[in-house]
């Protein structure tokens, strides 16, 4: 049976920006199924379930109490640094996923300096002359054997509440004025296969200096899809007949023996417009979704009908939309400027690479739409755990 594992992305991490990085070593070297993401703040109630339950009990005494000081310090909303410790869960299924993931992947400690795993290249551990530790930054927290593990997973169900949406709780310098949450949608296509996609993207909106205060991996349905996209079918008619005019004045202008004229190629394209609309509008839905809307016969399996992944995050900060179409870049990656996200990693004018909301009223409705608005109880990250946990 596979096993389900986490990966806790600290919150240094997440203030240093290496939540990317991390990210783009989780999905390209784990060989696991990403199943799910979840933002946190641990309650007091948490930071003290979560430390009494932290360590193996054959763990050297000096390292387990580093753990647990780093536990109660770092997660803790009192902790002496004054920020709000955002946490960011991953959860993973596989065959012998928590061995795999905790040593091949996120590393154990060591005091030789390495970069081979995320904790070798992102965490730090350094001991003084006399072996007393005094520096500890774990980067990711995982599960260190399979009994811990579902421990750590019961709790991460159990105080699901302490999950979730985490907008208007980041700390801004004093002045801080327009302050925006953003929505970012990673497409289908940088879940195809593993690699380190998701991450680099998420690296590149990290110059935003934004917080991440969301996240969600979901399979985008038909209906959503219809919904989210249904603005751009009135913005094809219109701007696309200009092309309709074109290829059929260029496919009948020699058809006939009487001429035919662009003005006649004008009135054929009105007939059409609607349907070039309509066909265009499905391309983006089957996608998104890996469904073609036109194989459909049933209307209320639009619902569900979804055959892909992804994943939804929100950015918060001043100034929000606008920081985040900069990095994101112009619609068509040739025409995208250097170092955004659609010039890196886009391939046309659809498969760019991401979504990224461009007011504040798109995202209020795009968010209602992914299911990244309210606080979720019950989430789907919670249900896969209880599943998996047979509770």
């Amino acid at each position: 049976m596979d096993q389900l594992a986490y990966a806790l992305i600290t919150p240094y991490s997440l203030l240093k920006s290496r939540t990317g990085g991390i990210i783009g070593r989780l999905t390209a070297h784990a060989r696991l199924s990403l199943v799910g993401l979840r933002m946190f703040v641990f309650s007091d109630a948490f930071v003290t379930a979560f430390t009494d339950s932290l360590c193996p009990k054959d763990m050297e005494k000096g390292m387990a109490e580093a753990w647990k000081t780093y536990v109660r310090e770092c997660l803790s909303q009192q902790n002496p640094w004054g920020y709000v410790p955002r946490c960011m869960l991953l959860l993973f299924r596989g065959p012998n996923a928590v061995k795999h993931l905790k040593d091949d992947v996120i590393g154990s400690f060591t005091e030789q300096f390495t970069g081979d795993t995320i904790r070798g290249t992102y965490g730090d551990f350094i001991r003084d002359a006399d072996g007393k530790i005094r520096y500890f930054e774990p980067a990711v927290i995982t599960g260190p054997n399979e009994d811990l593990n579902r421990e750590h997973l019961k709790l991460f169900s159990q105080f699901d509440a302490d999950g979730g949406i985490l907008t208007g709780r980041c700390k801004y310098p004093p002045g801080s004025t327009n302050v925006e949450t953003g929505l970012v949608i990673l497409k289908p296509d940088n879940f195809e296969r593993p690699s380190r996609r998701p991450g680099n993207i998420i690296d590149v909106f990290s110059r935003t200096g934004l917080r991440i205060v969301g996240t969600k991996l979901f399979s985008m349905t038909v209906a959503q899809a219809e919904e989210f996209y249904g603005p751009l079918k009135e913005l094809f008619r219109t701007r696309l007949k200009p092309n309709v005019t074109q290829e059929v004045y260029s496919q009948l202008k020699d058809a006939f023996s009487f001429p035919f004229t662009m003005w006649d190629a004008e009135k054929v394209a009105d007939q059409l417009a609607e349907r070039n609309a309509v066909a265009e509008f499905n391309r983006i839905v089957e996608y998104m979704t890996g469904v073609n809307p036109e194989e459909i016969s049933d209307p209320s399996e639009k619902a569900t009908a979804s055959k892909t992944r992804c994943l939804a995050m929100l950015y918060e900060g001043p100034d929000a939309i606008n920081k985040i179409r900069k990095y994101l870049g112009s619609t068509d990656p040739t025409k995208a400027e250097a170092a955004t996200v659609r010039s890196e990693f886009g391939r046309d004018l659809m498969r760019n690479g991401a979504h990224a909301s461009d007011s504040v009223p798109s995202a209020q409705r795009e968010r209602k739409i992914v299911g990244l608005w309210k606080e979720e109880r019950g989430s789907d990250l919670q249900q896969a755990i209880q599943e998996y946990l047979g509770q």
